[in-house]
């Protein structure tokens, strides 16, 4: 079970990283840092996995895949930002994490920008007037 080798990793990373800490807080950090990117290169099959699937869904039911670009591309804007707003977090910058969530919040919100429009524009098409 991958989850179990996940955790296994990060429960050991954790260790080595409070031992370390005492001495040296920057490689404990850099610890940190790296044991995530790791973890995220673990999951990179996953996820492209769960893309193809979305992908072959979206074809059969004929939705433009403009739309599910957008949906996915959101989605990893989201992942992206909290991933680095925890890395910065965890070096006790919580200041630029915040900054780093709003500019997640903000990219997505443009990018949601032409799915809300066409929402609205069935909507208006389906009152009537």
């Amino acid at each position: 079970m991958e989850i179990i080798q996940i955790v296994g990793l990060g429960l050991v990373a954790t260790i080595l990283s409070l031992v370390v800490k005492e001495q040296k807080p920057v490689f404990a950090f850099m610890l940190a840092t790296f044991t995530g990117v790791i973890i995220f290169l673990f999951l990179i099959g996953k996820i492209s996995d769960v893309l193809r699937v979305l992908e072959n869904m979206a074809m059969k039911a004929n939705l433009n895949i403009v739309y599910l670009d957008t949906i996915l591309k959101i989605i990893g804007i989201a992942y992206i930002a909290e991933f680095g707003a925890q890395i910065t977090r965890d070096a006790g910058q919580g200041a630029i994490a915040s900054k780093i969530e709003l500019a997640g919040k903000v990219l997505i919100l443009v990018m949601a920008i032409p799915i809300l429009s066409v929402m609205i524009e069935t909507i208006i098409r389906l009152i009537p007037i």
